[in-house]
């Protein structure tokens, strides 16, 4: 979830010195796709590009994003998500959540300098988005600085642009979402937001040093315990049409490299083990 969630993740549990996020490689006869684990939003200055992306990249006949990456779809996304991220008239977030999270949410939103009485008008779905991108600011982090975007203006113009999923098809996975869902979601993270202020930081130094196990209990479990209906449509529903189009892919032949948010390639839902059940070839964590 780029542009929308900008939410978060990555792995590998190796010696310090070679930590570094996560990569795998998945090979047929004549068919390479190499899978980079992206955390979409980070603060400028981490020296974090495996030199075996940036080879990969360079021989790269095709670039697949979760969405495009570019000024179109980050202004479709933003214009959408505020169209149908507000409640109807005469409704608030207030009425859907219970005392202690109300009381939660005034008390994260204060320490980020935010109106409780702004995020009152917003579906739960939008709210929890404008909490975690306030957060984001707060530790310093920005898309430009994120994965896509550094890879997206690096990457040899040879390389074809491919995209998963459209803006629509993003968003409608929230919208879609039921109530109870959305605010069993928004309650998660306002609980893991008050009780742990760097947990956006924890998740970035996790996947610089390739934790997958960290990755994996921070950055996922957490969802698929508070809102698994969320789970199922942000995760394993989007992995399953997403491993459909690589294999696809993989009929053909040459050199692809796809960049994902890392949760979507971890643990037995994630696309590298999807992968290997299917009897291609593949190395990584």
């Amino acid at each position: 979830m780029r542009l929308i969630l900008a939410a978060a993740l990555a792995l590998l549990a190796c010696a310090p010195a070679q930590a570094q996020p996560p990569i795998w490689v998945v090979r047929d006869a004549d068919s390479e796709l190499v899978l980079f684990g992206s955390v979409h939003v980070l603060p400028e200055g981490l020296d974090w590009r495996p030199a075996k992306l940036d080879r990969a990249l360079e021989d790269a006949d095709d670039l697949w994003f979760e969405l495009p990456v570019d000024a179109a779809a980050e202004l479709a996304a933003a214009q959408l998500a505020v169209k149908a991220g507000m409640l109807p008239q005469g409704q608030r977030l207030s009425d859907l959540l219970d005392a202690d999270d109300q009381a939660r949410l005034e008390r994260v939103a204060g320490r980020y300098g935010l109106a409780p009485a702004f995020l009152d008008r917003m579906q739960p779905w939008f709210a929890e988005v404008a909490l975690a991108a306030v957060a984001y600011q707060a530790a310093g982090a920005r898309a430009d600085h994120g994965v896509e975007k550094q890879i997206a203006a690096r990457a040899p113009a040879t390389a074809r642009r491919r995209a998963f999923e459209s803006v629509e098809e993003q968003l409608a996975i929230f919208i879609d979402t039921p109530r109870e869902a959305q605010v069993a979601s928004l309650s998660a993270s306002l609980k893991e937001m008050e009780a742990d202020p760097r947990a956006f930081e924890d998740l970035v130094a996790a996947w610089m040093r390739g934790d997958v196990s960290a990755l994996r209990q921070e950055a996922l479990e957490p969802l698929k315990a508070a809102a698994p209906i969320l789970y199922r449509r942000l995760v394993t529903e989007r992995n399953a049409r997403w491993l459909a189009a690589l294999q696809k892919r993989l009929a053909g032949s040459g050199e692809t490299v796809v960049v994902v948010g890392v949760g979507h390639l971890l643990g037995p839902d994630g696309l590298p083990e999807r992968l290997r059940a299917l009897g291609y070839s593949v190395e990584g964590p």
